[in-house]
């Protein structure tokens, strides 16, 4: 395997270590880190924004005119070149995810970019926990369909080979990866514990 072949195996390989030793500090790890993904979180539902509305919703009307042809172009491009025929023509089970990207995700991503980037936001863990547990069970079995599913039958090209599956996969993972981050800083970072142990005691 050259370093073409190998350079989506690494990425994937560097974002599962580093949720790993991210699920392994102390809470006074957590705490130093916290401002950091604020940051990280904010600027994840900040580029979410454009994203869905430009490129994502796209999928819902294929063909229809509604949005720019430099962006129809784009959305071509990259199905083309990473080999994503979701994008292109999607399944039920996908266009529903997306149907859920636009009308539960897409009204919390404004709020969200303002409350982590704003930074100690306690009233965005609970509505924080419920995007992330939602975002990750949506995007587990798409990663699933990318690995396994035979693409020989598309109508557009899909990927064949296990490097073709690894780079659009490679594309995907941040998806899963930047919500199990989000929920377990919710859940572990004692920025956002205060409160309950306050209860508690």
């Amino acid at each position: 395997m050259g370093a073409r072949e190998r350079w989506p195996v690494a990425v994937c390989c560097l974002q599962a270590v580093f949720l790993l030793l991210l699920l392994h500090c102390t809470r006074e790890g957590m705490a130093a880190v916290t401002g950091l993904l604020e940051w990280v979180f904010g600027l994840y539902f900040l580029t979410h924004i454009p994203i869905t509305l430009m490129i994502d919703l796209q999928a819902l009307v294929p063909g229809a005119g509604i949005h720019p042809q430099s962006l129809t172009e784009l959305l071509k491009w990259y199905a083309v070149t990473f080999k994503d025929p979701m994008m292109l023509e999607p399944p039920a089970w996908f266009k529903s995810f997306i149907y859920c990207e636009a009308f539960l995700q897409m009204p919390f991503f404004p709020i969200a970019a303002y409350a982590f980037l704003k930074g100690g936001c306690k009233w965005i863990r609970t509505p924080a926990m419920i995007y992330s547990s939602h975002v990750a069970t949506t995007v587990f079995p798409i990663l699933a369909h990318i690995l396994f599913h035979d693409f020989s039958a598309s109508k557009h090209q899909g990927p064949e080979t296990q490097q073709e599956r690894l780079t659009l996969l490679s594309i995907y993972v941040p998806y899963l990866l930047i919500p199990v981050l989000i929920l377990f800083t919710m859940l572990y970072s004692p920025q956002y514990n205060q409160v309950e142990k306050r209860k508690k005691n």
